[in-house]
C-alpha cells in the first residue's frame, strides 16, 4: 500500500508531463528522506546485565548535582545493589548541550566543556558520600548519549538527574522514553523539585 502511494502519483505526473513527473518523484524522495531522518529507534535499550561480577550503576545528569538528597539516593543505589556483591560500579555521563548555531560552525568545545564542569561537580559530591565514580561527557542526545554509553558498559540501572520538568523539558521527555525502552532498572531524581520518581 505505501508503495502504490509513493508510485502511483509519480507515474501519474510522467503521463501528464515529464517535467511534472520529475518534479513529483523528486518531491517523493525528499519526503521519504525526511521521514527516514526524523524516525527514531523505538526498540530496547541496553542488556540483561545479569552475569556481571559486581552492579553497574549508570548516572545521567543534566546539570551540575550537589544536591544532598540527590548525592544520599545515588550513594544508597551504589551501596546496597541487592544481590550481596558489595558496593557498584558507578559511571557518570553528562550530554554535551550544544546550541544550534554551535552545530551548524561546528563548534563543539564549549558544550564539552559545560559538561565537563557538570561532571567534576558531580563526581566531587559523590566521593564526599564515599562514592567513586568514573566521569564521561556524551551526545547532545540524552537517550542517544544512555544508548551509547550502554553499548561499552553494561548498567544494571540507569538513574537521571534533572531539574524541574518546568525547566529541563528535554530531560522529562528522556525520561519517560528512558521508562519505557530500558532492559534494566531505571529512576529519575528531580533535583529541587517534586519527589523522584
Amino acid at each position: 500500500m505505501v508503495v502504490a502511494a509513493i508510485a502511483v502519483p509519480i507515474v501519474a505526473a510522467f503521463y501528464a508531463s515529464p517535467g511534472l513527473g520529475l518534479a513529483v518523484g523528486a518531491l517523493a524522495a525528499v519526503a521519504i528522506v525526511v521521514v527516514a531522518v526524523r524516525q527514531r529507534p523505538r526498540g530496547a535499550i541496553g542488556s540483561a546485565a545479569s552475569d556481571l561480577e559486581r552492579p553497574r550503576l549508570l548516572v545521567v545528569v543534566t546539570g551540575p548535582v550537589d544536591d544532598p538528597k540527590a548525592i544520599d539516593e545515588i550513594a544508597a543505589m551504589a551501596a546496597a545493589p541487592g544481590d550481596g556483591s558489595g558496593s557498584a560500579e558507578v559511571l557518570v555521563l553528562s550530554p554535551a548541550r550544544i546550541g544550534f548555531l554551535d552545530r551548524w560552525a561546528s563548534d563543539v568545545d564549549a558544550a564539552r566543556r559545560e559538561a565537563q564542569r557538570r561532571l567534576v561537580i558531580t563526581v566531587a559530591a559523590l566521593a564526599g558520600a564515599d562514592v567513586a565514580a568514573e566521569a564521561r561527557v556524551g551526545d547532545e542526545d540524552l537517550v542517544q548519549a544512555v544508548e551509547d554509553q550502554l553499548e561499552s558498559f553494561a548498567a544494571t540501572a540507569v538513574v537521571l538527574v534533572s531539574g524541574r520538568s518546568e525547566e529541563d523539558g528535554v530531560a522529562a521527555a528522556a525520561a519517560e522514553d528512558l521508562e519505557q525502552r530500558l532492559r534494566g532498572r531505571f529512576k529519575w531524581i528531580v533535583v529541587n523539585g517534586p519527589a523522584a520518581r
